[in-house]
């Protein structure tokens, strides 16, 4: 059987993802999926638009949080909507990616869920016999 890229999980006033990859690149990649699909639900979003994103942390956990921070901020502030993101270079205190999207209408597509901020609540990210594995919840 396969292992799904993430799993939604509940919790108290927030939403939380595990999810896991082969690889680090993966898991953040899978990590950020996870995020577009709790925000938008992966609505139909045009990949013809792309533009760098960049995250700095001490640990793997604080750049995880800072990367999917980075993202909430463009699907809020910025109005896109993502359908895939790649990573180039992630090492233990900085990830340089790219997002691939497009910008959107308010009207023409509707946020799923109202993501808040990324959260430190129980955030984790380590590597398991099976790859590697995160824990993030976001405030909603």
């Amino acid at each position: 059987m396969t292992q799904p890229p993430f799993e939604i999980l509940e919790h108290t006033a927030d939403v939380g993802i595990k999810a896991y990859g082969n690889s680090l690149q993966e898991l953040f990649v899978n990590a950020a999926r996870g995020l577009i699909s709790l925000a938008s639900g992966f609505p139909e979003a045009s990949s013809t638009q792309r533009f760098s994103l960049s995250a700095c942390g001490e640990d793997y956990e604080e750049l995880l949080v800072n990367w999917l921070s980075e993202i909430l901020y463009y699907i809020d502030a910025e109005g896109w909507i993502f359908s895939d993101f790649k990573i180039h270079r992630l090492e233990s205190e900085f990830l340089e990616g790219e997002a691939l999207g497009e910008r959107h209408a308010e009207a023409a597509h509707r946020l799923r869920t109202s993501v808040k901020a990324v959260t430190y609540h129980q955030i984790s990210v380590r590597q398991t016999p099976n790859g590697w594995e995160a824990v993030v919840y976001f405030d909603i």
